[in-house]
């Protein structure tokens, strides 16, 4: 089944180092929304969607080339939960496509744009364990055959594929059983994707696959445009990449946490064991291989903008109209 929706291949393998977005749940709890809820950001897409599409245009405006859309934790099973249904859902899902479209639209149509390649909009796939709430995202002990996986994430992936955004980005993915089950899927769909895994160590995914054999599966598909980690401690991911590319020609991509540990018993962060955060790390990451590096969890757009400048040295302002300079990656903090 071909589909429409989603644009060519990105070429990520050329021109300067791409940089991604942050955390968007991070910098929405930052702005003062609740997200201690089943439903997660999905509430804040329903009910106050220009918050998302400010977070979007923050990030654009930090110096991000690409934004990641809401969708992460917005499945038709998790959600069903709650009590919404699937026409529901699927606005949701819709709606997090176009919200990030339209902040890049703004961006592009202001002053902070001159020179800057136009943006992408990524549209997340999150892993199964995200809709359970329980740490499983962290784990990847689902117990699901590869078969039952792609039949889970089938109709999620068939309508972004088809809501306009340039690639999916399938992200999180804390074993080799789920990235397999997407990366079949996208060559069932013939839909472009990049392929992230989260990773305990600086060998193996959360699940204990070394990180040799997603990049290897990344390797034998035509519509994985990138493969790499995000969500993983920053410490660890330079020895990632490292091992990534001696089985894969495909462009590299990171964007770790802060370093910070989820305690999914308490719902909060705590403090990582000796993870100085990003520090001057991200250029050994693309000597390393990486060709597009961001943020995840517990990251913002100052992260990003420090990111910019000390890779690409670019300035940025916020939606608000102030003008900020990129400072110093922050170290983790609670």
């Amino acid at each position: 089944m071909a589909n429409e929706g989603v644009a060519a291949l990105p070429d990520f393998g050329s021109g300067p180092i791409w940089i991604l977005d942050g955390a968007l749940a991070t910098e929405l709890e930052a702005r003062g929304c609740d997200l201690n809820d089943p439903l997660w950001s999905a509430r804040v897409l329903a009910e106050a969607p220009e918050r998302i599409e400010a977070v979007h245009y923050d990030y654009f405006a930090a110096g991000a080339d690409v934004a990641t859309t809401a969708s992460y934790q917005v499945s038709f099973e998790g959600l069903a939960a709650c009590g919404l249904g699937r026409a529901q859902v699927a606005e949701l899902l819709r709606r997090s496509v176009t919200l990030a479209q339209q902040a890049r639209d703004r961006f592009l149509a202001g002053a902070g744009a001159a020179g800057r390649r136009t943006p992408l909009v990524a549209a997340s796939v999150g892993p199964y364990g995200a809709m359970l709430h329980d740490g499983a995202e962290y784990r990847g002990d689902y117990g699901f055959s590869v078969a039952e996986l792609m039949a889970w994430h089938r109709p999620r992936l068939e309508l972004l594929a088809d809501a306009g955004a340039d690639l999916l980005a399938c992200e999180t993915i804390p074993c080799l059983a789920e990235a397999e089950a997407l990366v079949r899927l996208l060559d069932d769909l013939r839909v472009p994707a990049w392929l992230s895994v989260s990773c305990h160590d600086g060998a193996r995914t959360n699940h204990g696959e070394p990180i040799t054999e997603v990049a290897a599966l990344a390797e034998a598909s035509p519509w994985v445009a990138a493969v790499g980690i995000n969500c993983t401690p920053p410490r660890f991911v330079e020895s990632l990449l490292l091992s990534a590319r001696t089985v894969t020609t495909k462009p590299l991509l990171c964007y770790p946490n802060s370093g910070e540990l989820w305690d999914a018993a308490n719902q909060c962060w705590l403090p990582g064991a000796d993870d100085p955060g990003f520090g001057a790390a991200p250029p050994r990451w693309v000597v390393a291989g990486a060709r597009l590096v961001g943020g995840c969890c517990r990251t913002g757009p100052a992260d990003i903008a420090a990111l910019r400048a000390t890779l690409l040295d670019a300035p940025y302002a916020l939606s608000s109209g102030t003008t900020q300079k990129a400072g110093p990656f922050r170290t983790p903090s609670v």
